[in-house]
């Protein structure tokens, strides 16, 4: 059974945080860490139970501006484009400081160190907590993300055009509709998306704190965090990159390159798979996962 519950004041900036844990604490503690401008919702509650079947302890959460978490409304407006072309004076926080939060809530939990799953720009972070707080990952899964260099890794311009364009959503049924659109241009084509729950989820985001203005923020801090593949390289930690060949949000250049820069990374392309997470490939996702998170435990001395 889930229930959310707020981590109070976590980590240097003393931020509130949402969370949800399911299964057995004493098990392996996996963190999930969701994109831009995503929620907790957004981890398939399916693809928890399968994670869980496998004997592990769930933990997903609201990142910083987006559900139940704090929204940084006094934050002055992020503007994306001049990041882009090097103005960083509209940066408000990092994927350093959104590592932190997560290391906070694993503060607030008592754990000590945790399996960290990230994706799209939760793998971003994920990679950030690696590089930035050893101690705490006992392994890595990058899923549907790059390094950070700019030359891989980047959103197809069709797929640009499609999911940024036009005017934004604001009422209830825009954001749904929206997102039902947006599946269909992001989502895997051997894999369809339920639509139905595709609708439910954004529907349920919407209630629980849709923040438009989160995604340039967390955009722009993506941006100036600039490029992890030098320190990527020095990562001493299990590692599993998990990539769908049909994603043109992130092209697959960018898993590819994200395994290449850590040592002894495990890299999984799947035919067919695009920027989701399609019920078809839960337990395979949750497979390789659970293997990950077996060398981690081993590599920790943990039977």
């Amino acid at each position: 059974m889930l229930n959310e519950l707020i981590a109070h004041h976590v980590g240097p900036s003393h931020l509130d945080i949402a969370y949800e844990r399911l299964g057995n604490p004493a098990h392996p503690t996996v963190l999930l860490v969701m994109g831009i401008a995503a929620q907790l919702v957004h981890w398939p509650l399916g693809f928890l139970q399968a994670l869980v079947q496998r004997d592990l302890h769930v933990v997903r959460f609201d990142n910083r501006d987006s559900g139940h978490s704090t929204h940084l409304r006094e934050a002055p407006p992020a503007n994306l484009p001049a990041a882009l072309g090097g103005d960083l004076s509209s940066v408000s926080y990092t994927l350093s400081d959104m590592a932190a939060d997560a290391v906070g809530l694993l503060d607030v939990l008592q754990v000590d160190a945790a399996h960290v799953v990230g994706a799209s720009m939760g793998g971003a972070i994920a990679q950030t907590l690696a590089i930035e707080h050893p101690k705490r990952v006992r392994s890595l899964t990058s899923m549907m993300f790059t390094t950070g260099d700019m030359a891989v890794g980047q959103t197809h311009p069709a797929t640009l055009k499609s999911v940024f364009g036009g005017p934004p959503a604001r009422t209830r049924e825009e954001v749904v509709a929206r997102a039902v659109r947006n599946i269909g241009t992001v989502g895997s084509p051997a894999f369809p998306a339920d639509v139905a729950d595709v609708a439910e989820r954004a529907g349920l985001a919407y209630d629980r704190g849709y923040d438009e203005a989160a995604i340039a923020p967390q955009a722009v801090a993506t941006v100036a965090s600039g490029d992890r593949t030098r320190l990527l390289r020095t990562l001493d930690v299990p590692a599993l990159v998990l990539h769908g060949l049909a994603d043109t949000m992130c092209d697959p250049s960018g898993g590819r390159a994200t395994a290449a820069a850590i040592p002894g990374a495990e890299l999984v392309l799947i035919e067919g798979m695009g920027h989701d997470l399609p019920r078809d490939l839960w337990l395979r996702i949750a497979d390789h996962i659970a293997s990950v998170v077996r060398s981690g435990e081993a590599r920790a001395g943990r039977p």
